[in-house]
């Protein structure tokens, strides 16, 4: 995607960069092209790049203070939906160059993964703005862009996040967790009326139609409907279950349904996970915040209002 400048006035951003997602080996080159890219389009590039144990919530914080109104962040959707916390509510906007392992945000938002495509939307796409989901289990809050999880996945997580950062040593534990983990009695409550009790092994609450290696779930509506979309896999083998997980969440048998908020309460209790932040295990109440979020997004996204 391309788009003139000759006209543009400059406009400042503060470029977030996370030199050690996707391949690090790649990311010097990766900033250069980014940079380039910017200064063509006419931005004021301040740069802050993302190391171990950065305090992102006071960087963005200050930056906000500091009048930066468009926060670009180049890095994986962990990365994007950290500094998408600190930005919930606020007049800034999130753009997003994704440079990560599996860049679902970067998919369900219609941004391209070529850099200067990507650099090029800033100026030239969509600024919409987007639901994000609000978990709560026991004292725990935490907000989500792509997904919520209860049960097996939430267990699965760490040990296949880190297979697919490269440490194999943890295949052991995938499997084992995957082999032990029984299934549990699920009772749902949607929008306080609609109830569900069954058997299974995992509900998914998901705000956008992509996560994990690039799953899909069938999102009834938009992005910014205000609505969540419960999934719930009853009665499944935990096999069928990933051969559902690899084919667009298709099968008959997962109840679907399309919320403001859902509670979930599991028996044993299950591990819960809201874009990979584990909140333990517990009664879980998640609902929707309408269009707290404002995003540059591809004409092609999921937004279609």
């Amino acid at each position: 995607m391309e788009t003139s400048t000759r006209n543009l006035r400059s406009k400042r951003a503060l470029l977030i960069f996370n030199p050690q997602s996707g391949l690090a080996i790649e990311s010097p080159r990766q900033l250069k092209d980014i940079l380039s890219a910017m200064q063509a389009a006419k931005f004021i590039t301040e740069v802050i790049l993302i190391q171990p144990d950065f305090d992102v919530a006071r960087m963005v914080q200050n930056a906000l203070r500091r009048g930066i109104r468009m926060f670009v962040v180049s890095g994986g959707d962990g990365t994007i939906e950290t500094v998408a916390q600190q930005l919930l509510g606020t007049r800034a906007t999130l753009g997003i160059i994704p440079t990560g392992t599996q860049n679902n945000l970067a998919l369900s938002l219609g941004i391209p993964s070529e850099i200067p495509a990507a650099v090029a939307l800033l100026r030239s796409g969509k600024r919409i703005k987007i639901d994000v989901g609000l978990a709560s289990c026991g004292e725990m809050r935490q907000s989500f862009l792509e997904v919520a999880s209860v049960g097996l996945l939430s267990a699965l997580f760490p040990a296949a996040d880190e297979i697919q950062h490269g440490n194999l040593v943890r295949i052991g534990d995938f499997l084992s967790t995957l082999v032990s983990s029984p299934p549990a009695h699920i009772h749902l409550v949607c929008d306080g009326k609609q109830e569900l009790d069954t058997e299974g092994h995992v509900v998914l609450v998901a705000n956008m139609p992509f996560f994990g290696a690039h799953y899909q779930v069938p999102i009834q509506g938009t992005i910014s409907d205000g609505f969540l979309d419960v999934l719930v896999f009853s009665n499944l083998t935990k096999l069928e279950l990933l051969q559902a997980a690899g084919n667009g969440m298709q099968d008959p048998r997962i109840f679907h349904c399309h919320v403001h908020e859902v509670d979930i309460l599991t028996e044993p209790l299950m591990p819960v996970l809201a874009d990979g932040v584990s909140m333990g295990e517990g009664a879980l109440h998640i609902q929707v915040q309408s269009r707290a979020l404002t995003v540059m997004a591809g004409r092609k996204s999921q937004e279609m209002n």
